[in-house]
């Protein structure tokens, strides 16, 4: 089945204490389709990039089946970030961002696309993605992630959109802002009553919790013996569980416990390596391979006393 993504495709400067890259692909809406297109859905694009924005990864999304009609190239420079990881590989330090064409973007999209089963609406102003929001017809399901600086800084337009959506991606910080809850369980709960049906709740190196208002399914990280760059690593994870849901075309909750698993497996790939490097040259053979050796990790029998 279809699934449109509405984000930033960037050019990202990183620096991690395993080396460092310059203008390197970058932006949630590509590390989120390139994600969702190994399980096979069909994946649409909408963002912007400036006119120097680079003729190759244009290609190479193309040559992924990515359907890139509705990423538009106008006059201008490209949506530009710089940060720094320090040896912790936690939230990194923002040493420069340069919005660039990004700051006048409004998603347009194309008529095929308003189609679409599955939406995912990137990390952008809530009011962009209340405005994606009202131009689909009868989606499956729509999910959206945000981030503290909408929850602070637009928290009317932010709410609107959460009473849309089907789905919400947020943190542990997201979560306890949002509700004013201490405990995050609690929280998730609140944030719920706001609309989605489904709440994920993205832990970093602890994992991601899966929670409905009658359903809790809590998932580790899986483990990694070097990272390389975090960067991306939310929007794969994001773009592996809506791609295995595209691919399968049904949104139960067995399917959506199945649609973490690969989400975190994804994310997982996407770490060991700057960009999109490790991540774009993964093929369904290696997740499958990760799930089960994931699957020795976590699962075990209840002893009988």
């Amino acid at each position: 089945m279809s699934l449109l993504i509405v984000g930033s495709v960037a050019l990202d400067s990183v620096e991690t204490p395993e080396g460092k890259v310059e203008n390197a692909l970058g932006g949630s809406a590509t590390f989120f389709s390139i994600a969702s297109r190994i399980f096979g859905a069909e994946v649409n694009v909408v963002a912007v990039v400036g006119d120097d924005f680079p003729e190759k990864h244009l290609k190479m999304l193309s040559g992924k089946g990515i359907n890139i009609d509705g990423l538009e190239v106008v006059k201008g420079k490209t949506f530009h970030w710089s940060g720094r990881y320090d040896e912790s590989f936690a939230d990194p330090i923002t040493l420069d961002t340069q919005l660039n064409v990004f700051a006048t973007f409004s998603p347009k999209l194309p008529k095929k696309y308003r189609c679409s089963d599955f939406v995912f609406l990137g990390n952008i102003d809530p009011t962009l993605q209340i405005q994606v929001v009202d131009q689909i017809e009868s989606p499956k399901l729509i999910a959206a992630d945000t981030m503290n600086f909408w929850i602070e800084g637009k928290i009317d337009e932010l709410t609107k959109l959460i009473s849309k959506v089907d789905l919400l991606v947020i943190n542990e910080l997201e979560v306890r802002l949002l509700s004013k809850e201490k405990s995050l369980l609690a929280g998730a709960r609140k944030v719920l009553t706001m609309g989605p049906k489904i709440l994920i709740v993205k832990r970093g190196a602890a994992g991601s919790m899966l929670i409905t208002s009658d359903e809790l399914f809590v998932l580790p990280a899986y483990p990694i013996e070097k990272i390389i760059d975090p960067t991306g690593a939310g929007d794969s994870f994001g773009g592996g569980f809506m791609g295995y849901l595209a691919s399968r075309g049904e949104v139960n909750w067995d399917e959506l416990k199945r649609a973490l698993v690969a989400g975190t497996i994804t994310a997982s790939f996407n770490v060991e390596g700057f960009s999109v490097d490790r991540l774009a040259n993964i093929t369904l053979d290696d997740i499958k391979k990760r799930m089960e050796n994931f699957r020795g990790f976590t699962e075990f029998a209840i002893p009988e006393f």
